[in-house]
Formats: C-alpha cells, sequence, structure tokens
C-alpha cells in the first residue's frame, strides 16, 4: 500500500513532467534564412511587404515563424559565406532578395532546401530554374525581368532627351548573371530608336566614378543604368555634377535626385515572394510552382532635379508618370 505522502510525491513528479512531454510532441516554429543582397536599412519597407505576404499564409514572424537575417551589404563576396551558414543553421526554407548572385549561392549551398528568390535577372539564363512555368528543383521565385522592359526605358530617355544621339549604359556583370543577353537587348533596342549605345560594366565606386569621366569624353548625351548598380547616392550624385539625364530601374534613384526611374514595384514583388514561403511553408512544392513576372511597374519623375538640369518633361511623359517628385 503505497503511503499518501509517496503518493502525492509521484503525482507531483508526473504532473511536473507532463508539459515536457507535451512541448517535446509540439512542431518546432519553422525558420526562415533571409539572405538579402542590399542592406536592412535600404530594404526596410520591403521586408514590411514580405512580412505581409507571409502573413496571408498565417505566419507572422516572432509568433508561428522565426526570420532570421543575412544582409551583403551591396558586397558579392560575402554572399557565399552568408549563404552556407544559414544551410548550416538548417532552417525551413531561404529568401534570396535583391539579385541573381544570392539565389545562385544559395543554390550552391544546397539542393534540399526550398529557396525562393527575387532578382531582376532571367532566372533560366542565369541558371537558376528550368524554365519559368515548371521551376523544377528546389526553386522558384519572382523576376523583375521583362525583355521589353529595356526597350521600354530607353524610349521613354529618347523621349525626355531626343537630341541624345550616344547613350551610355551602366551595368555590373558580377550582380548581374545574364548581363551580356540584357545589354543585347538594350542594343537592339537603341538601334531600334537610332542612337548608339555606349556600354559600359562596372563593380566598385572607383568604377564608376571613371565611367563618368568615359561618358563625357565620349560624348554621351544621356544615361540608362541597368541591373545590379550598387551605390545609389554616387551614381545620382555623378549625373547631376555632370549634367547627365538619366533613366534608372528603381523608384529610390529618383527620390533621392535622379531624374526618372522605371520598373517593377519592388514592394509587389517582396509580396509575392512573402506569399511563395508561406505557401511552401504549408507543403507546396517549389519545383510547381512557376516563377511570377510582375504585373505592376512604377514610373518615376523628379521634377527637381529636371530643373536643375535645365530639361523640360513633355506632358505626354508626365502623364504616363506614377508619381511626380516636385
Amino acid at each position: 500500500m503505497i503511503r499518501r505522502r509517496e503518493f502525492i510525491a509521484a503525482l507531483g513528479g508526473a504532473a511536473g513532467a507532463w508539459p515536457l512531454g507535451v512541448r517535446a510532441q509540439q512542431p518546432a516554429i519553422p525558420v526562415i534564412g533571409f539572405l538579402g543582397a542590399r542592406s536592412a536599412a535600404r530594404d526596410a519597407n520591403y521586408v514590411e511587404a514580405f512580412r505581409q505576404g507571409l502573413s496571408e499564409n498565417g505566419f507572422i514572424a516572432g509568433r508561428n515563424v522565426q526570420i532570421e537575417f543575412r544582409w551583403a551589404n551591396n558586397a558579392v563576396d560575402p554572399v557565399p559565406a552568408l549563404a552556407a551558414e544559414l544551410v548550416r543553421r538548417r532552417v525551413n526554407l531561404i529568401v534570396c532578395a535583391g539579385n541573381a548572385a544570392a539565389a545562385l549561392a544559395a543554390k550552391a549551398a544546397t539542393a534540399t532546401i526550398p529557396i525562393v528568390f527575387s532578382t531582376g535577372s532571367d532566372p533560366v539564363k542565369a541558371g537558376l530554374v528550368t524554365s519559368l512555368n515548371r521551376p523544377g528543383g528546389n526553386l522558384t521565385g519572382v523576376t523583375t525581368l521583362i525583355r521589353e522592359l529595356n526597350a521600354k526605358r530607353l524610349g521613354l530617355l529618347v523621349d525626355v532627351v531626343p537630341k541624345a544621339a550616344t547613350i551610355a549604359y551602366l551595368v555590373n556583370p558580377a550582380g548581374t548573371p545574364d548581363s551580356d543577353s540584357q545589354t543585347a537587348d538594350v542594343q537592339e533596342a537603341a538601334r531600334a530608336v537610332g542612337r548608339e549605345l555606349f556600354v559600359l560594366n562596372v563593380d566598385g565606386e572607383r568604377d564608376i566614378q571613371e565611367s563618368f569621366a568615359t561618358m563625357m569624353q565620349h560624348g554621351t548625351g544621356a544615361l540608362l543604368v541597368g541591373a545590379g548598380i550598387r551605390s545609389l547616392g554616387l551614381v545620382t550624385a555623378l549625373a547631376l555634377r555632370h549634367g547627365l539625364p538619366a533613366l534608372y530601374p528603381v523608384r529610390e534613384f529618383a527620390t533621392i535626385g535622379g531624374l526618372m526611374s522605371y520598373g517593377a514595384s519592388f514592394s509587389a514583388m517582396y509580396h509575392q515572394v512573402g506569399i511563395y514561403a508561406g505557401r511552401i511553408l504549408k507543403g507546396a512544392n517549389p519545383a510547381d510552382l512557376p516563377v511570377m513576372q510582375p504585373t505592376k511597374f512604377e514610373f518615376v519623375i523628379n521634377l527637381n532635379t529636371a530643373k536643375a538640369l535645365g530639361i523640360i518633361i513633355p506632358s505626354g511623359v508626365l502623364a504616363l508618370a506614377d508619381e511626380v517628385i516636385e
């Protein structure tokens, strides 16, 4: 016969052990590794759009999903090590935001962890997926690249600076794996409107500074900024200093003093990445999720910069703008 004191002690021990057993049976909170090519400060608004996309599938950061951020801060060299670090962390999913280089590094680091990317490159030509409709493997995501986009940008620039016979094209091959094909698209568009295209490949700030000196020597009349260009402030400042009208691929350039920008909405893109991440966490196979292309584009004109450059924006072009900065 068990004594009353021994019975109570045994019962208390069992009660104390029960919550531990229950906790052991609870599913672990999934962890998303977020590999950002840019910086936390620069992408803060976009990360919020990503979180909203996640929430549409019932995942709230800090509640039922954890996000571990790794930022490359606009550098290419640290990206492979950051990707490998997330793989060692055994995250449930990796988000690669900002460029194809981050996604390629993650792909090289793991063939099993699902990867959702956002890129301005062609994912097929960059080697990320086998096709847009059926990605295959462990990657899917969003691409902002539409072939007609470069022709549209060049057309807008020509409309604003019709006397520019030579247009410089600034591109960063290190951050853009399919830069050759993108450059070929721009060259084709330039020939179609009877303009000479002067291509300049750059990477760091020294390259950018030297490129502007070269543009001036070459008699450049306008500048088209391509994918993968870092150092926003430096590029826009140099364009203003040299009196060079420029069109950029991302609205941030226009908001800090660039003349114009035309491109896909980054907020919409990151939102879609969040939706895909949530679907995969709920069991979807990335191989079956088609790579999405943008449906929302933003054309931003900075009238303060136009005035500083002595440029009058045609009324027809102004009417096309989604946002005019005055």
